[in-house]
């Protein structure tokens, strides 16, 4: 399957009843091969109105944090758990992200990040459903063979001020994390090389 086949086919699903609110889907955007994934929970206002991911005031800050380690938005794929807008903006009920779960993990298997930045509880409790974000958030941890670095969602910072510092300092750690995650590929690969000499 690739993105395109996803993309259409999450543009018909109906495992739910979100989409019979929803004015467009949105199911994630960036490049085929992303060194970082993020993932947020659901799509708002904006992004409900442009089917595309953190598009509001809460993906303006998302930019905003990427540029402080050098990235650009272009440069990283962006989803959620669910794809389509839940009414009133309110969290995704258990069903929802359940039915909307095989996209999630398709798109994860065709994108194959080295680091998958879960934002928000929603988020973090789709991978690690015991943890909670307050004390999850800041630090990495592997799971079958990739690493999660769970953060609280940006839209977070715009309801609670004290939580901004916070947010901009645990995306300070990523450039440290990839350096990790590089060196690590790299040790994995020499002995390899040197068993074809």
């Amino acid at each position: 399957m690739t993105l395109d086949e996803i993309y259409k086919g999450v543009a018909a699903c109906n495992k739910c009843d979100l989409y019979k609110t929803a004015t467009r889907v949105v199911p994630g955007e960036g490049p085929e091969n992303p060194t970082i994934l993020f993932i947020g929970e659901a799509p708002g206002w904006h992004e409900d109105q442009q089917g595309r991911p953190f598009v509001g005031p809460a993906g303006q800050f998302l930019e905003q944090l990427l540029a402080s380690v050098g990235l650009k938005r272009s440069q990283v794929y962006i989803a959620n758990v669910v794809k389509h807008r839940p009414p009133g903006n309110r969290d995704p009920l258990p069903n929802e992200v359940k039915a909307c779960r095989p996209w999630l993990d398709t798109q994860m298997e065709l994108l194959r990040p080295k680091l998958v930045v879960t934002l928000g509880r929603h988020s973090l409790a789709a991978f690690f459903p015991r943890e909670t974000i307050s004390k999850a958030r800041g630090v990495p941890r592997e799971q079958g063979g990739v690493l999660y670095y769970p953060m609280y969602h940006p839209a977070a910072a715009l309801h609670q001020g004290g939580l901004r510092k916070v947010i901009e300092q645990d995306m300070l750690k990523i450039p440290e994390l990839l350096k990790r995650l590089e060196s690590k590929s790299a040790q994995e690969a020499s002995p390899k090389q040197l068993s074809l000499l």
